[in-house]
């Protein structure tokens, strides 16, 4: 049985979306660490939505560990992608979940070998978050206010309260918050 853990990079005021706004931090290696340790060795699957599969697809699908450390990672770890609309399928390993339901998810999160890394993926996110199915919370706290962009967190859903497992500041002034649900 595995866990589902869900890593974000995020503004200040929330904003997840397209974050090439983090290229202004650079990537500091302490950060790289904790990035690869979420990737790691007990990680065996991937789960997306379908936004953030076809973002990633194109982006991944050509580089190799030469190009980015990370690259092996996600072409070669089987990836379920959620989603109720048809989707063609070519990047390696993805197959398609269908639409959200949180008992597939949840046999996927039991079936798989190790954990299964979520990223992106709002609307996803944000369910999981709602049928408390995910096990960690990592956001990356990016010293920025964007003002305008797609917000993780949305006015008018459900109070959650999690706990603070840990937690990592960088030299580039990036935060790291893990976060475990309280119950």
């Amino acid at each position: 049985m595995g866990r589902i853990l869900v890593s974000e990079f995020i503004s200040l005021d929330g904003v997840f979306e397209s974050p090439s706004w983090t290229m202004a931090f650079g990537f500091d290696p302490a950060m790289g660490a904790d990035m690869s340790g979420l990737m790691g060795e007990g990680t065996s699957d991937i789960l997306l939505g379908r936004t953030t599969h076809a973002e990633f697809a194109p982006a991944w699908s050509t580089r190799t560990a030469d190009d980015d450390p990370g690259a092996p990672f996600m072409n070669d770890t089987p990836k379920h992608v959620v989603t109720s609309r048809p989707l063609e399928v070519e990047w390696s390993n993805s197959t398609v979940l269908g639409g959200y339901d949180p008992e597939a998810i949840a046999r996927l999160r039991d079936e798989a070998a190790g954990n299964v890394w979520v990223t992106g993926s709002g609307t996803l996110v944000r369910a999981l978050l709602t049928d408390t199915l995910v096990d960690e919370l990592h956001l990356f706290l990016y010293p920025v206010i964007r003002g305008t962009g797609k917000r993780l967190f949305l006015d008018g859903e459900a109070t959650r309260t999690l706990a603070l497992a840990g937690s990592h500041s960088y030299d580039n002034g990036v935060l790291h918050l893990h976060y475990a649900p309280t119950g």
